[in-house]
């Protein structure tokens, strides 16, 4: 089977006039006579850009994750609000997060991976413009529902977005590098909301939704997700952007329609096969850390650190600014850990 898709492969480059290209499975390309490889690159401009996009979106994550711990005070003061309304206000993003991560595999299959960032913007955008230009307490928990829906399925789609678009060499890292931004979005709101005005920070955040839609102009659809649809020529010029104009891409589409082929094929009835007794101990691995990670309090440290720094007779803004330092130091070291 692997003769015959190299042998297709040469036919195929001989057809569009490379009579001296030899395809060479140790280096996945194809050979050029005495004028290099041409191969799958692991990294092109386009990759990259699509790559920020993605990161934008999980940047706007921790910037609506980190907004409260800054502004508290200042909110509750010009609002009038009590603790229990600014509570409400902070928590009320958890509860939009887990309403955007129940639809989130479906909006995403059935408006596409591009598509959906466009209407996901709607919301972010909309989110903080509301809390923004707030002057009553529904508003801003209408605005921080908003974030918190768009939260809920942004973190699925960046991550499954990337790793659609990227190689298998390469995949994990960009993953996690896009993953670890929502803690930079975070630090920025600790360090930049000791400083401006609530409504000066909401309008701060909207930066990353603003240049989100500027950048989505030039960048590709999921390959994976074209293949799914049955778009295949779209698919195949979407590999030649992400992987180079001269790059075989061949190989890679075929893998690309054989997955999507068997995910059709994949019953309903087959997602039933986790429950079984094989799988239990994963399952409830898997589930005990969600659980104990949330019930810990990370939550709560993550929306209301200025109050908590104040109760324990540190300045808020001394101890958001540690916070947010620590935080990128430790996502720094991460990075250089799993790049290497």
């Amino acid at each position: 089977m692997e003769q015959q898709r190299n042998e297709a492969t040469e036919r195929l480059l001989s057809r569009q006039g490379h009579h001296n290209l030899v395809y060479n499975e140790e280096n996945g390309g194809v050979g050029v006579g005495d004028e290099g490889l041409v191969t799958v690159s692991n990294f092109t401009s386009i990759l990259g850009l699509s790559t920020l996009t993605a990161a934008c979106i999980t940047f706007g994550f921790g910037c609506a994750i980190g907004y409260s711990s800054p502004t508290q005070s200042s909110i509750m003061e010009d609002l009038g609000l009590s603790v229990a309304e600014f509570s409400l206000f902070g928590s009320i993003l958890s509860i939009g997060s887990l309403i955007g991560a129940a639809i989130s595999g479906k909006i995403t299959d059935l408006f596409g991976r591009k598509m959906t960032m466009w209407i996901l913007n709607l919301f972010y955008i909309g989110g903080w413009l509301a809390i923004a230009f707030t002057k009553a307490p529904l508003l801003l928990n209408l605005g921080r529902l908003s974030l918190g829906f768009t939260n809920g399925i942004s973190n699925y789609l960046a991550s499954i977005y990337v790793a659609e678009i990227t190689t298998k060499n390469v995949r994990g890292r960009f993953t996690i590098i896009v993953q670890f931004l929502t803690g930079w979005g975070a630090s920025f709101m600790f360090v930049v909301g000791s400083f401006v005005h609530w409504r000066t920070l909401a309008l701060l955040a909207t930066i990353p939704g603003l240049l989100q839609l500027l950048l989505l102009f030039f960048i590709p659809e999921s390959p994976q997700w074209l293949a799914k649809v049955g778009r295949e020529k779209e698919l195949e010029a979407a590999l030649l952007c992400l992987r180079g104009d001269k790059a075989d891409i061949s190989h890679e589409a075929t893998e690309i329609k054989d997955y999507v082929e068997s995910l059709k094929s994949f019953s309903s009835e087959g997602i039933l096969d986790i429950f079984q007794k094989q799988y239990v101990r994963p399952l409830l691995t898997v589930a005990g850390v969600l659980v104990l990670m949330n019930l810990g309090g990370i939550n709560a440290l993550a929306y209301y650190s200025g109050a908590i720094f104040v109760s324990a007779g540190v300045s808020s803004m001394v101890g958001l600014i540690t916070l947010a330092a620590t935080q990128v130091c430790f996502t720094v070291i991460l990075d250089r850990k799993f790049l290497h």
